[in-house]
């Protein structure tokens, strides 16, 4: 694989961990420097491990893994897409009680996010391995581009969470969903 195909797929791989970056922005309250520096962290070890992984794994499990990486990805990311958008409505419903909670984005709803976004580098690790792909320029590629989109995803969400409040969490909740979406009709109908 050439090192044009590598960017592009580089880029590919991590639009959905700039997506979900977006929607964290706009949705948590604690999205500061450093919780933006965790949160690409997470995304771009995840989706640089997770090649290796599935280059180690090989093609001897290729069907499993992509049966089911649709089904992971859309269990996890509608699960805390779906949180988000009821947790979002009952504030608009009832806004004097959130008036002095402040939403945080905690180590597990990062953890979360991350490998269900990286679920589909597992599945493309397979495919370096068949291709024979130099997995470790590949993971490298992949982690380091992750880890600039995430920072830029969460800035912008950032920006538009503070104009819109819960109008931008119940976005970033429909946002994660589709992206679970998206990820399963990519592997069960298109």
């Amino acid at each position: 694989m050439g090192s044009i195909m590598l960017f592009f797929t580089s880029i590919g791989l991590s639009m959905d961990a700039c997506a979900v970056s977006i929607s964290n922005g706009m949705c948590f309250g604690n999205i500061k420097k450093k919780q933006i520096l965790s949160t690409a962290a997470a995304f771009g070890f995840f989706q640089a491990f997770m090649p290796v992984i599935g280059y180690i794994v090989g093609s001897t499990f290729s069907e499993a893994i992509s049966f089911l990486d649709h089904w992971i990805a859309l269990i996890l990311l509608g699960f805390i897409g779906i949180k988000m958008i009821i947790e979002a409505l009952k504030e608009l419903k009832f806004p004097e009680a959130c008036l002095n909670v402040e939403k945080n984005l905690t180590f597990k709803t990062l953890m979360l996010q991350a490998v269900a976004t990286s679920i589909d580098a597992l599945a493309v690790g397979i495919g370096f391995a068949v291709i024979k792909v130099n997995i470790l320029n590949a993971a490298l590629s992949i982690g380091i581009i992750t880890f600039i989109n995430s920072i830029i995803g969460s800035n912008i969400g950032k920006k538009f969470g503070e104009m819109f409040k819960q109008k931008a969490e119940i976005l970033g909740g429909a946002i994660l969903v589709l992206i679970g979406i998206k990820i399963f009709l990519e592997h069960t109908i298109l």
